[in-house]
């Protein structure tokens, strides 16, 4: 057997220095050979771009590494509430909080009489900037009201804890506080693995406290049993709740947030707030919720603007601190404590209450120093100049991850206005990872052309357009009008065409032609909307029936009335109201989209289209739809180039029991006229029956 030569050092030199050449080689090969980011892939456009897009993906990868050490995971880092705020221990309770600028801190509350005592004087903790509490006292218990009184140099104040769960106040003094929330049973969740339905997804968009027919604040055990059964016999998978964090102010909506881990106890408590999620995905339905970390709300004793003293512990500093238009704060994202917080409420709401995701708001504010004011967006460039906030940016992305991680199948949607390159595309393809944009554009450009057209002026070619206008590589969410398009100072679809008519013409045989237009158009337009999308679709609670009127929240200058802050569920259960007609054909119209398996994927196939007649027609997989927006010329014979076959009808704005005028027999089938230049592409003429401002929709029939 031969034995092989030892090699001497100066051999093993060469050797060494010879593999790491070709080692060098490799990884200069490898670096040029690297694959650009997917992003810039899809967008040739973007190649420009590619050092601001490429850094700050860096970035988000280089603080995800800071915040884990490059050994846990994001989602181990995002616990913080199971460290900070109020939790039950063996003989008491232990209270800790984040508070960089305090002298001394004092727990206060019924138990102690609202008094400061030594007791109950929270400690630092040695080395860090927290501060925590071993709660001993025995009258310390479920129910229990408190609150910290924090000392700084030169001041001090009344605060509700930062991570405080559960936030009341006080019906006579109108105060608020933290309330103990430990009930002797806790609740026992009957759906504990729900995976959402997204095929396509359908959000039914709502305010717990504006969901009932009487004039006050509805509660999550009444949405429960009178609303949910509504959304579930619509045919909607997802409800996408508002106004859930804690807010002082019940007239902001749910959008100037005070205490961001507490459910609002407006509506309930977190017990019913959880048997209102369980109770929806046992009928499947997903839940998300509106959240807000754009922003928060200046008060001081029940939010985070002056917690310690310090009053950017959790904001910008200088002219950043202040939102110049929605009179709130502006989180520091750059801080990892911040990130820390935001991050952990991420992942809080998910694990206690079983949220299925969040439709993240104002991110355009989030996304730019400018917060997108004053700015049109019109070139790429404008997306890459300087102005961004890479610290907001990132935390989006970081957001973004964990909630996957948390969850893979979650679900996430940006409110997002500038038009963002990579806003929906997934991290590692070097976007922000969110799940599905909403599609801004489409209900400002229907209010466009109702406010500034006239019927004859509407053009089918600029409506496809505006439907179909996104970016190829990113799923939307398509929207005719969302909660904004019904606040107080604007007006909804239906009020803005009906107006004065629908309180005295609105009554089924007393209609005008301005209802009929209306009635019409409503049904026309959220048609268009849902059948063009290419993800998902919205539609706020209420507006399926053409809800009249505005929402405005009780407020100084009202009266502190509550009488446009509800639904009026009577009007779409009155048979003898022509809103029925309109709840009637959204539920018809969802039943059709999803006979369709993964509708949102289908190619979108434009058959015809023509500006003069205003007629427009596509296909999405075995479905056609027609449309025509003309309101006086009704067309015979209308032909369309579609395969040869049968086709029947699956819907019809026209149908009578839809409030049209039933001018079509929708039980007839229609066959495909043969014509001899067509053959070969298996193709023929469909000829159609096309009233004055209608649309319908065909199924190939399979023979």
């Amino acid at each position: 057997m031969a034995t092989k030569k030892k090699p001497t050092k100066e051999a093993s030199a060469k050797s060494a220095a010879k593999a790491k050449k070709a080692a060098n080689k490799k990884v200069q090969t490898a670096q040029v050979a690297a694959p650009a980011l997917k992003l810039l892939k899809n967008d040739p456009y973007l190649a420009a771009y590619a050092p601001a897009i490429e850094g700050r993906h860096q970035y988000a990868l280089d603080k995800l590494r800071e915040l884990t050490g490059g050994k846990s995971s994001l989602n181990d880092f995002a616990s913080g509430y199971l460290y900070f705020g109020l939790h039950k221990t063996e003989g008491g309770w232990m209270l800790r909080e984040w508070a960089p600028n305090a002298t001394a801190i004092y727990v206060v509350g019924d138990f102690n009489n609202w008094k400061e005592t030594s007791s109950c004087s929270m400690k630092r903790i040695r080395g860090t900037e927290n501060w925590e509490l071993k709660i001993t006292h025995k009258s310390f218990h479920h129910g229990t009201h408190f609150k910290l009184i924090v000392h700084w140099d030169g001041g001090q104040g009344e605060r509700i804890p930062a991570w405080s769960t559960y936030v009341v106040q006080d019906p006579e003094t109108h105060l608020f506080s933290a309330q103990v929330w430990d009930p002797e049973e806790a609740y026992q969740w009957k759906v504990t693995k729900f995976k959402p339905e997204t095929n396509p997804l359908l959000i039914y968009e709502c305010h717990i406290g504006m969901a009932q027919d009487k004039e006050g604040i509805g509660t999550y055990a009444e949405f429960e049993k009178k609303v949910l059964p509504r959304v579930v016999k619509d045919g909607y998978n997802c409800l996408q709740i508002m106004g859930i964090q804690e807010h002082p102010y019940y007239g902001s909506a749910g959008y100037h947030v005070s205490n961001f881990f507490a459910p609002s106890s407006r509506f309930g408590t977190p017990d019913e707030l959880k048997s209102l999620i369980d109770a929806a995905h046992e009928q499947g339905l997903a839940v998300i919720m509106d959240i807000v970390h754009s922003h928060a709300v200046k008060n001081e004793n029940e939010g985070l603007g002056n917690f310690a003293g310090d009053p950017c512990q959790y904001f910008y500093q200088g002219d950043r601190r202040e939102h110049p238009a929605w009179d709130s704060l502006c989180f520091d994202y750059g801080k990892n404590q911040v990130l820390h917080f935001l991050l952990s409420n991420c992942k809080y709401w998910m694990e206690e209450f079983h949220f299925d995701g969040f439709r993240f708001d104002g991110v355009t504010s989030m996304l730019y120093l400018s917060h997108g004011l004053g700015e049109s967006f019109t070139d790429y460039g404008d997306y890459y100049n300087g102005h961004e906030d890479d610290n907001a940016i990132c935390y989006l992305t970081l957001a973004n991850e964990l909630v996957h991680q948390v969850n893979k199948n979650a679900i996430t949607i940006a409110e997002e206005v500038s038009g963002m390159p990579g806003l929906a595309v997934p991290v590692r393809d070097g976007g922000y990872g969110f799940d599905y944009r909403m599609a801004m554009n489409i209900p400002d450009y229907w209010i466009k052309i109702i406010k500034e057209l006239r019927d004859e002026d509407w053009k089918p070619s600029s409506m496809l357009w505006e439907m179909t206008n996104r970016r190829q590589d990113e799923k939307t969410i398509s929207y005719a009008e969302s909660h904004d398009q019904a606040l107080v100072g604007d007006k909804t679809i239906i009020f803005r065409m009906i107006d004065s008519d629908m309180y005295w013409h609105f009554k089924i045989g007393d209609e005008t032609s301005t209802v009929e237009r209306g009635i019409a158009l409503h049904k026309m337009i959220r048609l268009l909307t849902l059948s063009t999308m290419n993800g998902g679709y919205l539609n706020f609670m209420g507006n399926e029936f053409g809800h009249p009127e505005w929402i405005d929240f009780p407020h100084e200058s009202n009266g502190w009335s509550y009488k446009y802050a509800r639904r009026q569920w009577n009007l779409v259960d009155n048979k003898h109201l022509c809103y029925h007609f309109l709840g009637d054909f959204d539920q018809a119209m969802l039943k059709v989209i999803k006979r369709q398996k993964q509708f949102q994927k289908t190619p979108f196939v434009e058959l015809w289209h023509n500006d003069g007649d205003q007629v427009l027609a596509f296909q999405r997989g075995e479905l056609l739809f027609f449309f025509n927006f003309s309101p006086t010329k009704s067309y015979t014979g209308y032909g369309f180039m579609v395969h040869q076959g049968s086709y029947e009808y699956v819907l019809n704005t026209d149908d009578v029991a839809f409030g049209g005028n039933g001018f079509n027999d929708d039980r007839m089938i229609h066959f495909t006229n043969y014509d001899s230049a067509l053959v070969r592409e298996n193709k023929g003429w469909l000829k159609l029956y096309l009233p004055a401002r209608t649309a319908c929709v065909l199924r190939h029939v399979r023979e």
